[in-house]
């Protein structure tokens, strides 16, 4: 598979010039004959583990980049424009969550990774869990931030109302990176992945998921359901998943509160309790909401 680092041309090919958005190596190669583009740590960390940032709905990895640029010295950082998002080319068939789940253990391949600990946002989670129940031992971790597309998410007015909804709750400067990306992946794109999105069984899969899994949610989210009826659903059985509730974030965190979800994450990934940092400002707080019977006892250090 192809590893190339500089642009080519190409029918599937989406390459514009134009500055880097972020301190992380902006670079380029093939999957499955589509032009991928993606992001990854400038100088990879010796030893360190390997960790994939996935897109939600309609969007580019670019508003990830701020969770993903503060744990790019601890970790192998990747952050990709799945194909038919961002400027990564696309197929002619549209993909729905399993091809994409398919596509990121491609990539993963490209990049030589074996596994990897998965961060997701909205239609990113749903791709993660689907990645997990096909190739399990190639997950490590999972981070599902403000996973969407279920049955609260139903129909497609009600999903638009509640992006209208989180628009106003979002840092203004998140329409400067969303409304392109929006408008190039394209309202046909929009009805059909949406139909895949919402038809996708993600909770039957997430409580078939047997590796540490956190849930991130914010509190100001209008596409999810509260906190306390998904710990109602996540207590149902015995599971490896953490939910913790961020105070003032709304559905996008990983762009609007990249400090927070960053120190989350690191306490996450070493089996540490999830404890607030003093230097955060008085209106934002993160507590667990549930922590699942088999999740890794936390680390004598804790």
């Amino acid at each position: 598979m192809s590893r190339s680092t500089s642009p080519q041309t190409g029918g599937t090919s989406r390459r514009v010039p134009r500055r880097p958005a972020s301190a992380l190596a902006e670079r380029w190669t093939s999957v499955d004959g589509i032009d991928v583009f993606f992001r990854e740590s400038p100088r990879q960390p010796p030893g360190a583990r390997a960790m994939v940032h996935v897109h939600g709905f309609g969007l580019s990895g670019r508003y990830l980049l701020p969770t993903a640029e503060r744990l790019a010295g601890e970790y192998r950082t990747y952050v990709p424009d799945l194909p038919g998002f961002g400027r990564s080319g696309r197929r002619r068939d549209m993909l729905d969550i399993p091809d994409l789940a398919h596509a990121t253990a491609r990539f993963l391949d490209d990049r030589a990774e074996e596994s990897a600990t998965l961060v997701g946002n909205s239609m990113g989670c749903p791709v993660i869990i689907e990645f997990a129940h096909h190739y399990p031992e190639r997950i490590e971790r999972a981070v599902l931030v403000s996973p969407a597309g279920g049955l609260f998410n139903q129909p497609l007015r009600r999903a638009i109302s509640q992006l209208t909804q989180d628009a106003r709750r979002e840092p203004a400067r998140m329409a400067r990176v969303a409304v392109p990306d929006y408008m190039r992946f394209g309202v046909p794109s929009t009805a059909r992945l949406f139909r895949a999105l919402t038809r996708y069984p993600s909770l039957e899969r997430l409580l078939e998921m047997r590796i540490p899994t956190l849930v991130v949610l914010g509190e100001r989210d209008p596409l999810l359901p509260h906190a306390h009826r998904i710990d109602e659903i996540a207590s149902q059985v015995d599971s490896h998943v953490l939910v913790v509730l961020l105070e003032g974030a709304a559905h996008a965190i990983n762009f609007s509160h990249p400090g927070q979800l960053a120190h989350i994450i690191r306490l996450f990934m070493d089996d540490k309790p999830i404890v607030n940092d003093p230097a955060w400002p008085g209106h934002v707080r993160a507590y667990e909401v549930h922590r699942g019977a088999n999740h890794p006892p936390l680390a004598d250090d804790a």
